[in-house]
C-alpha cells in the first residue's frame, strides 16, 4: 500500500520523543490531506472540536510510523489500519480503536478491463505481473487462500506508470486513488475489492494509548463526537472540505477530491452500521485471520482492540 513500512524507521528520526502540548491533543495522519480524512477537516471548519472545549493539531505524513508515536505518547491519536492495532498489541503495544473510518476496507486490485477478469479469484490465477507490498497482512490472506498461480508478483512501485503500459500488468490500490488517476490517464480499470475475499479491516481507523480511554474516557468521546459530526457533514457535502485540503494537496485537482469523494462515500457509510462505530465481531474475526496466518501469537480479546463510545 501507499502507506509503505519501509518508510517507518527514517521517519520516526524526524519526530521528537518529547510529549504533546496538553493544551493541543495532537493527531497524526498517516498520508497527505485527502478525501479519507474528510471528515476531520470538515470537522475543523464546523468548530465540531472547539465547541466540545478540545483543541486539536494536525501532524504526520506520508511514512509516519503512527502507531509508535501513539504508543509512545508523542502524539493524543493517530490513523492507521485495524490490522497494524493487531499486529501492535500483540507485540505489546497498549493502542487501541476509538473510531473506524472505512466500514469495508478501500484496499484492492487493479487491472485491465480488457483481459475479461471477472473476480478477485480469476484475477489470482491468471498469468501476468501484481505489484503489490510484500508482506503485507492482506497479500498473505490472498495467497493463502487463492494462491498467486502463474502470476508473477513483484514490489509495488507507488506509481500507475507500468500499469498504463504493461495490459496484463495488476496492481494493489486504494479504491479512492490509483483507479481515479488510472481513469483519468485513458485507461479501462477494473477493481476487486480485498474485502471480497473475506479478508475486510477496518481502514483509516483513528487509535490512542489504551491508559489515554482509561483515564480520559470522557474527553476522548467528545472527541469521538466531534469526528462523527464531522464524518456525517463531509459525507452529506464534501465540496467545503475537499477546497481546504486541496489548498495542502497541490498533487489532486478538484475533480479527483470529488470523484474520490463519490467512491469512498458507500464504504464508509454503510447501511445497518453507524458512522465511525465498530463491533467485536469484527475485530475477533481479524484477530483470528492473523493468528491463522502466522503473524500474531495470540488473539486477544476482541474488546481489548477498541473502545465504544456511542
Amino acid at each position: 500500500m501507499r502507506r509503505h513500512l519501509a518508510l517507518a524507521a527514517l521517519a520516526l528520526a524526524l519526530f521528537s520523543c518529547s510529549k504533546p502540548e496538553a493544551s493541543k491533543l495532537q493527531l497524526a495522519l498517516n498520508w497527505k490531506p485527502e478525501p479519507e480524512f474528510g471528515g476531520i477537516f470538515e470537522a475543523e471548519r464546523l468548530d465540531a472540536f472547539t465547541k466540545r472545549d478540545l483543541s486539536i493539531e494536525r501532524t504526520g505524513g506520508p511514512g509516519a510510523p503512527i502507531v509508535q508515536m501513539v504508543a509512545a505518547g508523542q502524539v493524543r491519536f493517530g490513523i492507521a489500519g485495524a490490522d497494524e492495532v493487531v499486529l501492535a498489541r500483540d507485540r505489546g503495544s497498549d493502542v487501541v480503536a476509538v473510531f473506524a473510518t472505512y466500514q469495508t476496507s478501500p484496499v484492492g486490485l487493479m487491472t485491465h478491463a480488457a483481459r475479461g477478469i471477472d473476480s478477485l479469484a480469476a484475477l489470482l490465477a491468471s498469468p501476468g505481473t501484481l505489484a503489490v507490498e510484500p508482506g503485507s497482512p492482506y497479500v498473505k490472506f490472498l495467497e493463502k487462500r487463492y494462491g498467486f498461480g502463474a502470476l508473477r508478483v513483484v514490489p509495488y512501485g507507488f506509481s500507475i506508470s507500468p500499469f498504463l503500459a504493461d495490459p496484463a500488468m495488476s496492481q494493489q490500490v486504494f479504491v479512492t486513488s490509483e483507479p481515479i488517476s488510472a481513469r483519468r490517464a485513458g485507461a479501462d480499470p477494473r477493481v476487486f475489492l480485498v474485502a471480497e475475499s473475506g479478508y475486510d479491516p477496518y481502514t483509516a481507523v483513528v487509535i490512542t494509548q489504551g491508559e489515554a480511554v482509561r483515564s480520559s474516557r470522557e474527553e476522548i468521546a467528545r472527541f469521538v463526537a466531534a469526528l462523527r459530526e464531522g464524518w456525517l457533514g463531509y459525507l452529506a457535502d464534501p465540496a467545503p472540505a475537499n477546497a481546504a485540503m486541496a489548498k495542502l494537496n497541490a498533487e489532486m485537482d478538484a475533480e479527483a477530491f470529488a470523484l474520490a469523494a463519490a467512491e469512498q462515500k458507500p464504504l464508509i457509510e454503510v447501511e445497518g452500521r453507524g458512522v465511525g462505530r465498530m463491533t467485536p465481531e469484527r475485530w475477533g474475526k481479524l484477530a483470528s485471520q492473523l493468528q491463522e496466518l502466522g503473524l500474531i501469537k495470540t488473539a486477544q480479546p476482541a474488546e481489548s482492540y477498541f473502545a465504544s463510545f456511542d
